[in-house]
């Protein structure tokens, strides 16, 4: 069936299912890019019903009583989708004394207004990988069940090892006691124990820490730390229960560690090099970059002082490195899904990763796709999001340019839509 034809039918039988045209929106995109890594295409209509899109059509076509949106000025693309965020937190100076002091229930609410800085920069769905977990998942539900507004949120569970990136530190041994999660685990019978107790508590993936990391406040390194074993195990019983696992990894050693297990994305992939290229390109696994998460320990390492000693040198090294091995990586033909690690950098200029992206030599539209098409993929929800088609959830952003001929346009957004329901205009 033809889009016109649709939009024919559309005007003779809703009002034979009782409904009214006051159910439908018109979007009139000058510009659309439908479905990103094809052409943009000129002058169309996009009708939306309820939060899913139900026709695209040449022209600016209006039916009487629908609501018209008018973006005839504009360049309109799918919702941007960010692979790596921390919505519950954000690097400062305070975080130590926040940890203390901020109840879980100001956390939440604190939690919610980063959601929505996120959702407002044009980031309708984003996987959050590193949370208090029952507390992400409360939000998660509640956005789902449309209680509170905010992104789409695939939401993450940890299992991490004793004394590695994903442990606590930086704190007293009492603290510690206190603070250290029943996922951190030893050998990979607990392991597994601790990945299944992870999905069991409500996670949509599990995300490991196959190295070292930049903010772990001891001298531990960045490189391998979980064992072989240990990711194998985690990552059978994530898969024996239809959940899919990310790793941090910045060392090509626990990069490889964990291609080699048969993780699905690697996040960040600092020192990603031609071992790790051919594992990725065998596997399929997906690398999730993170360049503003480089940038922005690096910025602080040198200008900020709250930073200690063991994560300053860390940062420095890091985060200068992550752009040059990117580029190889992306050259080489590696998978790659959008990725900032906000909350290391502020929610809400999540966009500044695709500056980062175009000037390691990614093209405008590969960063798009990127961020659309390569991200429902990553979460298993190309039937749902990442276009602007047919029966596809109604995400659609818009800016004033094009972000093909200038990356830039994306970091101000000036229409957001999500599942049917403007936030921004």
């Amino acid at each position: 069936m033809s889009n016109r034809l649709a939009l024919i039918l559309l005007t003779i039988l809703l009002p034979l299912a009782g409904n009214t045209y006051a159910d439908v929106t018109l979007v009139h995109a000058g510009e659309l890019l439908a479905v990103p890594g094809k052409a943009p295409l000129k002058n169309q209509t996009i009708i939306v019903e309820g939060d899913r899109i139900t026709g695209v059509q040449t022209g600016f076509a209006e039916v009487e009583g629908a609501t018209i949106v008018d973006l005839r000025d504009s360049f309109v693309m799918p919702g941007l989708m960010d692979m790596h965020v921390h919505l519950q937190g954000q690097l400062g100076p305070d975080n130590d004394r926040d940890a203390l002091k901020m109840s879980d229930q100001l956390m939440q609410m604190r939690s919610a207004y980063y959601a929505m800085n996120t959702l407002m920069a044009g980031f309708t769905t984003v996987r959050d990988v590193g949370s208090s977990p029952q507390e992400m998942y409360a939000l998660r539900d509640a956005i789902n069940n449309g209680w509170i507004d905010g992104p789409r949120i695939i939401a993450a569970g940890g299992v991490g090892i004793t004394g590695g990136h994903a442990d606590i530190s930086g704190v007293s041994p009492a603290l510690m006691e206190i603070y250290t999660s029943p996922n951190v685990c030893d050998g990979p019978y607990d392991c597994r124990r601790a990945a299944r107790n992870v999905i069991k508590y409500g996670a949509d993936l599990i995300k490991i820490t196959s190295t070292g990391g930049v903010m772990t406040q001891r001298r531990t390194g960045t490189g391998q730390q979980m064992e072989a074993d240990e990711i194998r195990e985690i990552v059978r019983a994530a898969e024996r229960m239809g959940r899919k696992v990310a790793s941090h990894a910045h060392e090509e050693d626990g990069i490889i560690a964990a291609l080699e297990a048969g993780v699905h994305s690697i996040e960040h992939g600092t020192y990603t090099g031609p071992r790790a290229i051919k594992l990725f390109k065998e596997t399929d696994a997906y690398l999730v970059p993170t360049l503003l998460a480089g940038k922005t320990v690096a910025t602080h390492a040198v200008e900020s002082d709250f930073m200690p000693q063991a994560v300053v040198e860390k940062a420095i090294r890091v985060g200068n490195d992550m752009a040059g091995n990117f580029e190889k990586a992306h050259k080489a033909g590696v998978r790659v899904a959008y990725g900032t690690d906000s909350g290391i950098s502020p929610h809400g200029t999540n966009a500044e990763e695709a500056v980062l992206m175009v000037e390691a030599g990614m093209s405008e539209m590969d960063v798009i796709v990127s961020a659309t098409i390569n991200a429902a993929d990553l979460i298993d929800m190309s039937d749902a999001i990442g276009t602007i088609e047919t029966g596809k959830m109604a995400d659609i952003i818009a800016v004033d340019g094009s972000p093909l001929d200038d990356i830039s346009e994306l970091l101000d957004v000036d229409f957001v839509m999500k599942g049917g329901k403007v936030y921004r205009q």
